[in-house]
């Protein structure tokens, strides 16, 4: 199908600055909705210099939010509303769109599968990749709950995202742990208790059109473990055999299904057990932790621009890897950061294509708790996913920090 020439309106919210500019390219006008508290002036000024305007809103205030949309699409005849961000305001979005009758998704459908608890229910239900699970509504109930459910199992909000308040349950002492974490982070229920799951992760990236769900791409994902969960890096493509990846690939695709999603990218993460692939959780969005920019290293495929051509009209094609990419997170104790060496070499390597740490002399390191509190990454290229992955150990022993730790001696050593 040939893209349309004249431009559509679309209004997107919570827009990252490159989105706005590919659809532009795409041949979309763009009206932009942020929160101005949660991004740089810097930020705002270049997802507005992009856009037909900016506008600002409170996003905490979902009726403000859901009259700003109304507004903004009766005066500017907007076509489609999209949202691509943060699941904590996708639902407004997409059930004030779906009322003015702008938005390519039923609002449910996006409820079933970013609400943790209502993606459990809907799997289990119809027998897809079933795991026992338990929905309650506060953390009173969760330690209720904890001395017949059957252990160990994870703990874990239905609502967050980010590795936020997920916590692995073995005996009291670990609920305890964790009652105390999501009470002190004001991480609010419901909580989901479900069986723990054992076996390699992957997060598997999707784009839906009319209904039809293209597999873009299996990732390979490694993580702290327990308590936290905490994503420490990833690697494309993931290395599994065919009966296993088409084992993966249905069981994704039939979640999608069952949830009548019709349009967009979805980031779904799959633990293969020995009982074969069990969903943990999906959300509606592009994959975090640039996923996207691997993707696009190993196969030349910009996921991003192709939401919006196929948004536009244009068909999906999968795309193949001729190469692979990995991100690692580097991994600090707390504390000041009293030196740091090996960034100039690292950045300087042909194979490093991005190098964030932002620490100096004098910068204090947060506890690694979830996604938001990581201590930077490199991102890297590669001939194969061992070779992505071993150039990924080399540049973390190539950065050297020197941590006073807070609660200990200091301690040098490179990043792990």
């Amino acid at each position: 199908m040939t893209p349309s020439r004249t431009p559509r309106r679309l209004l997107m919210v919570m827009p990252y600055h490159q989105l706005v500019r590919k659809a532009v390219a795409a041949g979309f006008e763009v009206w932009s909705i942020w929160d101005p508290s949660l991004q740089t002036d810097a930020y705002l000024d270049e997802v507005e210099r992009h856009s037909e305007e900016l506008l600002l809103v409170d996003f905490s205030d979902a009726y403000a939010l859901r009259a700003l949309i109304a507004a903004t699409a009766r005066a500017h005849g907007i076509d489609t509303v999209l949202h691509l961000g943060g699941e904590d305001t996708m639902g407004a979005t997409v059930a004030e769109a779906e009322a003015l009758g702008l938005s390519p998704n039923p609002a449910e459908s996006v409820r079933r599968i970013n609400d943790k608890a209502a993606m459990r229910e809907l799997l289990n239900e119809n027998g897809l990749s079933v795991v026992r699970s338990r929905e309650v509504g506060s953390v009173d109930a969760v330690v209720a709950a904890a001395a017949t459910f059957p252990t160990p199992f994870v703990v874990k909000p239905a609502r967050s995202s980010g590795s936020r308040g997920i916590a692995l349950v073995v005996d009291a002492e670990d609920l305890d742990e964790w009652v105390v974490r999501v009470r002190r982070e004001g991480l609010k229920g419901p909580y989901v208790l479900e069986e723990y799951l054992r076996g390699p992760e992957f997060s598997v990236e999707t784009l839906t059109v009319d209904g039809v769900h293209h597999v873009l791409g299996i990732t390979a994902k490694q993580h702290t473990g327990a308590p936290g969960f905490v994503e420490t890096g990833h690697v494309f493509p993931a290395q599994l055999s065919q009966p296993y990846e088409s084992a993966v690939r249905a069981t994704v695709i039939g979640l999608l299904d069952l949830a009548g999603y019709r349009f967009g990218p979805a980031h779904t993460e799959v633990v293969l057990t020995s009982r074969g692939p069990r969903v943990v959780e999906s959300q509606t969005r592009l994959g975090g932790d640039r996923i996207p920019a691997l993707m696009e290293l190993a196969t030349g495929f910009d996921v991003e621009s192709a939401v919006f051509r196929a948004l536009a009209g244009e068909e999906v094609e999968a795309p193949t890897a001729h190469r692979a990419a990995a991100i690692g997170f580097f991994q600090l104790p707390p504390g000041r950061v009293e030196s740091v060496s090996g960034l100039d070499e690292l950045r300087a390597l042909e194979h490093v294509h991005t190098l964030h740490f932002p620490y100096g002399p004098g910068s204090v390191l947060p506890a690694t708790t979830s996604s938001a509190s990581r201590h930077g990454f490199v991102v890297v290229d590669a001939e194969s996913p061992g070779q992505a992955r071993r150039r990924i150990d080399a540049a973390r022993k190539t950065v050297t920090v020197l941590v006073r730790e807070a609660l200990a001696a200091s301690e040098k050593g490179s990043i792990r």
